[in-house]
């Protein structure tokens, strides 16, 4: 009777210790998964102080990653790559003519280019409209677009490569043609909290 005792008290102290040691590895692995989280958002913008009124989408990169080459054409059909803007600082914003989101954030687009354009940094509007430049213009007309270039893929091969997972998506790239960061979705590009973060990126010539 006595050894029958010894061998339930063991199996109970045994599965105590069991579920003390789940139960911490329960509370170890939610506080893991907390401090991630946190870190995980806190790095989403970047390592600058946030701006409250940064869109949740934008997400800038602790390092420059590399973008895969991509062609396209300008408004006269000369093709260009991302290295025909080396030594410049691009947004590069990735669009379509019947995307509701990218033609109302065009004008703030325009704006952006007319308050930064420059040497220094441009904004390159590349539109995926499979029926060409013409449905561009266009359109440029009809809202009065004034500082931007016209640049299109009809193909839509370049919006697959750089992985644009809806329209509109902006990316960021530096003067060396590797992506900073990118937003999906609109945004007010020339919102003064913007426009203050893309001053930081921009290129010295």
């Amino acid at each position: 009777m006595t050894g029958r005792l010894h061998a339930k008290r063991t199996i109970l102290a045994a599965l105590a210790a069991g579920v003390l040691m789940v139960a911490a590895l329960a509370v170890t692995s939610v506080m893991m998964y907390i401090d991630s989280d946190k870190s995980s958002r806190a790095s989403a913008i970047s390592d600058k102080p946030a701006a409250t009124n940064w869109p949740r989408s934008l997400v800038m990169h602790e390092t420059p990653r590399p973008l895969p080459k991509i062609t396209f054409e300008d408004g006269d059909g000369q093709a260009l790559t991302l290295a025909s803007f080396k030594g410049t600082t691009v947004l590069l914003n990735i669009w379509a003519t019947w995307c509701v989101p990218c033609r109302e954030e065009m004008p703030t687009l325009d704006a952006l280019q007319a308050e930064l354009g420059g040497p220094g940094f441009e904004v390159v509007p590349l539109s995926v409209d499979r029926a060409g430049p013409e449905v561009v213009r266009k359109f440029y007309a009809e809202i009065g677009i004034r500082n931007l270039g016209l640049y299109i893929d009809a193909s839509m091969q370049a919006s697959f490569d750089l992985a644009a997972v809806g329209l509109p998506t902006t990316l960021l790239i530096d003067a060396e043609g590797q992506e900073l960061g990118r937003l999906v979705g609109p945004a007010e590009w020339d919102a003064p909290e913007m426009i203050d973060l893309l001053k930081t990126h921009l290129t010295t010539n």
